[in-house]
This record gives structure tokens, sequence and C-alpha cells, in this order.
């Protein structure tokens, strides 16, 4: 049986923390679907098409390496329903501190009400990048601040890209 995981999230931009999660994930499953969470309240500073493609190119190499497969997806519903959807029976979250520990345990409580066959597994992430948050890397690099030591080189031009032309 081909054990396949779901991590969601928004990934704009993806980053180091990111990536991290992604390279634990591909050692625990066989196929792991990243899903682009779309929010129609929210105006995302890359396109789900943009981050899709930053996401297969800075983690795919890897993830075959390790025997995994991925697949990135986008979805605007429940997370749960997500997973269901891609065939995942487990849902990974990378946990940063004692905070995401908190909300991430509630959430987990509700999925596993809503979806008791989809198990939420937790990642601790590495100490090098539990500072990184996609919310400061990207005010960081609006305000034109060096953000290559929280993202990929591909996902830092990006940004500079973006930044330029604002």
């Amino acid at each position: 049986m081909q054990r396949v995981a779901l991590y969601p999230g928004s990934f704009d931009p993806v980053t180091y923390g990111h990536v991290d999660v992604i390279r634990a994930a591909s050692r625990l499953c066989d196929r792991l679907v990243v899903a682009i969470g779309l929010h129609p309240g929210k105006t995302p500073m890359f396109t789900a098409e943009q981050r899709a493609e930053m996401i297969e190119k800075v983690c795919a190499a890897e993830a075959a390496e390790q025997g995994c497969e991925i697949a990135v997806v986008t979805f605007d519903g429940l997370a749960v329903e997500a997973a269901r959807k891609n065939g995942a029976t487990l849902i990974l979250r990378g946990l940063r501190d004692s905070g995401d520990l908190d909300y991430e345990m509630q959430m987990a409580g509700m999925n596993g009400v809503m979806a008791p066959d989809v198990q939420t597994v937790f990642l601790p992430a590495s100490p090098q990048v539990r500072h990184i948050t996609a919310t400061l890397v990207r005010q960081i690099a609006k305000m034109g601040g060096d953000v290559s030591a929280f993202a990929p080189p591909l996902v830092v031009e990006a940004l500079r890209a973006k930044a330029a032309k604002h």
C-alpha cells in the first residue's frame, strides 16, 4: 500500500522552513501532495501557479532521491477534504514553537473528528529554520531586505523581481 501524505499551506513564498518539512516528509511517505490553499479573502504575493512551480523546482529532485514522489495541487476548502480527494491518510504539519503546537493541536483535534481516517503528523522544524515565517520573508523582501538566508535562491530571485516592480 502506498503511503500518501498531504502537506497543506499557503507557501507564499516557499521558504527554507517549508523545504525542511518537505525534506522530512519525503522520508515518511511514498507520495507527498503539497496542497496550496486558496483563500478568496487573501491576496497572495505569488499566484498559485508560481508557487507550485517554485515548490516543484526546489523540492522534487531531493524528494525523488528519498523515493518520494511530489505532487503539487491547489485546494479551497478543508484540508481533510483535500486529503481525501488526493488519497492521503496523513496530514503533515510543521511545528516551529509552542505557539504552533497549541494551534495545530486544535486543528488536529477538529480534523480528527471530521475525518477519523486521516491522521495528523507533526514534524518539528530543524533548529536552523525555526525562526522563518513566510509572512516575515515577504515583509523583509517588500522593504528591500536580503532574504537569501530564509528562502532558496530561485525564490529569492522571484521576490527581488516582485519588489522591483513595486
